[in-house]
């Protein structure tokens, strides 16, 4: 928060300060792990504000368990209060300031930085070799057709490219399938997932560490897509400004949290793979039917004492979890990878969070500069690193349009767009296997992508007519007279103002 002195340091640090926020509700009474939990915070994601609810007292998990967890669910949801704070940012940031700021700061990257393993608060409790028991830990069932219960839903898995060395950190479903297996579910083109397909090829097992109880941010950072040769970890540290402390797993090269609750380690055999799935996605449906995944041996559990596990519900909007941060992140992310191919005149990106928990339609606002600039930010914004992934609307609107008021990217579609010009269609795009709207499951991986110029015609421009907008001293003058006029709620917030003509 504002007044904290250091970034946060680590999950009970952030419990600590959304709990400042009053965003943070505590059940100390028994609740079930399977599907009651998922429902509480499945409905409590509906309100305003929606809270994170922390269940200390999960049911069947008694205080003779050595582990001890508790969970923690709906962490940053919808709200924007909590996704600020998580990113580094006060509070009361509003929502293209924080984009804008966000955006600054992903150019900025600091390396993580390797502890001793005796600083490392991860290495408090560890069971390892006949001890591991993933039974010991309270892991829930999300929604009635789950193919089983899933662990660290707001986690960060940790590979490493067998190529380049590089670390990725990402975020990945894990069901668990025994007490010392789980199962990772990886969509095609993701970096572990490529990780895996290169070492299988060479005949080598792969190492895997999981966190299932980390500070937000990282599971903020490792759902965005970055550079195949650059670690998250740098841009966890560049959001925080300061580097991120790791340590070196106990049974592999791999660099984990050290200030994590709860870390597995384990190793995937060459082509051990195990029926995994179904499970309640992003979308708001359930993701691909069973099939293989990748199989996890888990040799090592590490924790805290008393650790909690963070559950990230997958869900409609606005009881996604991801929905919310992804309006931020990811829209940070594609204007930075923007700004990075040098298009000029972004005035604004937002990923709209109830479409597809953000990956269904990005708004771009921009101001035409040249012939052909809006259809080119189109393009580019579509196979960007960080828009690629599944979006299938991307909207381009004129500057005057606030991209994250849906009823004025509305209005800029019924009134600057006209259909049989300006939709652009591509194909065959970079799509994922949780996309409900191909029937086929074998056509999933690959989907298609419509661009919308919402500007205004750049070829008449100067014969567009004026639009109705107020002047910005009016607006002043009304918005400081609000309160003592006994109008309701806040004065809403405005960009575009009257311009008077320049004199002759």
């Amino acid at each position: 928060m504002a007044n904290r002195n250091q970034p946060i340091q680590d999950l009970r640090e952030w419990i600590e300060d959304v709990d400042k926020l009053g965003e943070l509700v505590r059940v100390t009474k028994p609740v079930d792990r399977d599907e009651e939990m998922g429902a509480i915070a499945y409905l409590l994601g509906k309100q305003h504000p929606s809270p994170t609810v922390l269940f200390e007292n999960p049911n069947g998990f008694d205080d003779n368990n050595p582990i001890g967890a508790k969970l923690l669910w709906n962490l940053v949801g919808p709200s924007i209060k909590r996704i600020a704070i998580t990113l580094e940012e006060p509070a009361d940031t509003q929502t293209i300031e924080l984009i804008t700021k966000v955006k600054g700061k992903m150019a900025n990257r600091i390396p993580p930085e390797e502890i001793s393993a005796d600083d490392a608060p991860i290495y408090a409790n560890t069971l390892s070799g006949a001890d591991v028991d993933l039974d010991l830990l309270p892991i829930p069932t999300h929604w009635p057709m789950d193919g089983g219960r899933y662990g660290g839903t707001g986690d960060c898995v940790i590979t490493r490219d067998p190529e380049n060395g590089y670390l990725n950190v990402g975020t990945y479903r894990m069901m668990q399938h025994s007490k010392t297996e789980v199962g990772l579910h990886l969509s095609p083109g993701k970096d572990a997932r490529l990780h895996i397909e290169r070492s299988w090829e060479q005949g080598k097992s792969v190492p895997v560490a999981a966190a299932w109880g980390v500070d937000p941010l990282f599971m903020l950072v490792g759902s965005q897509g970055f550079p195949k040769n650059i670690s998250e970890y740098e841009y966890i540290g560049g959001l925080k400004g300061q580097a991120v402390p790791v340590v070196k797993a106990k049974n592999s090269d791999l660099l984990i949290p050290a200030n994590a609750d709860l870390v597995i380690e384990g190793v995937i055999e060459p082509q051990a793979t195990r029926a995994e799935g179904p499970f309640g996605e992003f979308t708001g449906y359930y993701g691909a039917p069973v099939r293989q995944a990748p199989l996890v041996k888990v040799t090592d559990i590490h924790f805290r004492d008393n650790p909690i596990l963070t559950n990230a519900l997958m869900a409609d909007y606005p009881s996604c979890e991801q929905s919310g941060f992804f309006a931020i992140i990811r829209s940070a992310k594609i204007w930075d990878d923007l700004d990075k191919l040098g298009v000029p005149g972004i005035a604004g990106i937002y990923a709209h969070p109830a479409s597809a928990g953000g990956y269904g339609l990005t708004v771009i606002s921009m101001e035409q500069r040249y012939a052909g600039h809006a259809s080119q930010v189109l393009s580019l914004a579509a196979q960007v690193p960080g828009g690629a992934f599944f979006t299938k609307w991307i909207v381009a609107v004129d500057e005057d349009v606030d991209p994250t008021s849906i009823d004025e990217v509305l209005w800029a579609l019924g009134s600057r767009s006209n259909p049989s010009d300006d939709i652009d269609i591509l194909r065959n795009t970079w799509s994922t296997p949780l996309d409900p709207s191909q029937g086929d499951p074998k056509l999933r991986p690959y989907g298609s992508k419509a661009l919308i110029n919402a500007c205004k015609n750049h070829k008449h421009m100067e014969h567009f007519p004026k639009r109705t907008v107020l002047r910005k001293e009016i607006y002043e003058s009304v918005a400081a007279k609000w309160e003592d006029l006994e109008l309701p709620g806040d004065v809403p917030n405005v960009i575009a103002f009257h311009k008077d003509a320049p004199e002759e």
